[in-house]
């Protein structure tokens, strides 16, 4: 506790600093687990990837995953709809390689665009796609809601996306109720991400999580270079690979003394 790692010495020591000044420690081994980029706040500086790089380690850059995304909603739809869930939904999309993704649960209305487990799902995916295609009287309300139970947050998105001159044509109409596309504009930043990817890349990494160039140091948890699922998924994936790593350390031990 209390010790904020500042790299390695040109001994190989490792470097702290503490409350009262500086301390270095030179173990046998090292287990990195500190974490990916998102949720500075609390604590995920990423300064290891500094390091890292320092000792000719390859780390792809980190990305947001697990993210919302932004959408230019107008000031109205923002102010009526902020926090408002859309379920029983699909999103759909075909990325530039012709490959159609197709989700189906729920996703929130955010102040910035949308967030949600369905977002979450496709993230990574569209995040890629973002960054490969940059992108430049009376109302039917009552009707929808009686004949095809559209209100709320869902009009009002209908209303938000669908050109005006679609709801006189019917066919239109239905066509936008039932595959309406919502134009992202880009992904949220890194710090509001669930988790990250981009890391430590696994060809710098031996089957037991260790620097195959620095020998008994290893890494585990979201340092790596994986896109990781959100919730339960995650925890359980950083678990199994500190146990990963933890293993490869007493392997590393019986390895050097020759067990």
């Amino acid at each position: 506790m209390y010790h904020k790692w500042r790299g390695w010495s040109d001994n190989g020591s490792l470097d702290f600093e503490i409350p009262h000044g500086e301390t270095s420690v030179s173990p046998s081994a090292v287990v990195l687990a500190l974490g990916g980029g998102s949720c500075a706040r609390l604590s995920s500086t990423i300064e290891w990837v500094a390091h890292l790089a320092e000792r000719g380690v390859a780390v792809a850059a980190l990305k947001p995953s697990n993210c919302g995304f932004n959408v230019a909603w107008s000031e109205h739809f923002r102010n009526r709809f902020e926090g408002s869930p859309i379920k029983s939904v699909t999103v759909a999309f075909t990325d530039s390689k012709g490959y159609l993704f197709n989700r189906q649960g729920k996703f929130i209305v955010t102040a910035t665009g949308v967030e949600g487990s369905l977002i979450y799902a496709v993230s990574a995916q569209l995040r890629d796609e973002i960054e490969t295609r940059p992108r430049g009287s009376r109302t039917l309300s009552g009707h929808l809601e009686k004949e095809v139970n559209i209100k709320g947050v869902k009009a009002g998105l209908l209303r938000e996306i669908s050109p005006k001159q679609n709801f006189t044509d019917p066919e239109c109409l239905a066509s936008g109720i039932k595959e309406l596309t919502i134009p992202l504009i880009a992904v949220r930043p890194l710090d509001e991400a669930i988790s990250s990817a981009g890391g430590v890349l696994f060809e710098e990494l031996d089957e037991r999580l260790m620097i195959r160039s620095m020998p008994g140091v290893f890494c585990a948890g979201e340092m790596l270079d994986w896109e990781a699922p959100t919730g339960g998924y995650l925890l359980t994936a950083c678990f199994a690979s500190g146990r990963a790593a933890g293993l490869g350390v007493l392997a590393w031990f019986d390895h050097a003394v020759g067990v």
